[in-house]
């Protein structure tokens, strides 16, 4: 089975860095991608936001250039993940950015 998303965009939530209990540190931030696709030969707008997570001795290296507005590239597998308020989403757990 496969499990690898890449998606460009720009950071519109600004990283958040922070360590678990386990001492692993994660960073934190929203991605947002905006382009015009063809679907049914016909163009379409495509809009999407998806939070990133990064984790691991890599963390620090991969994400210490980002700041909000950074338009990169990240590419990593995603994962449902289920909030405090109870509701899901797909989060990308990224393990390669490159800026563009």
């Amino acid at each position: 089975m496969t499990n690898r998303l890449e998606l460009s965009g720009h950071v519109v939530k600004a990283p958040v860095r922070s360590l678990s209990p386990a001492g692993i540190a994660h960073c934190f931030f929203s991605l947002e991608h905006r382009s015009t696709v063809m679907e049914a030969d016909l163009p379409r707008q495509v809009y999407c936001r998806i939070q990133v997570v990064v984790s691991g001795q890599r963390s620090q290296a991969l994400t210490q250039h980002l700041v909000l507005g950074s338009n990169i590239k990240v590419g990593g597998f995603v994962a449902y993940q289920t909030g405090r308020n109870g509701l899901g989403k797909l989060v990308l757990h990224a393990d390669n950015i490159t800026q563009i």
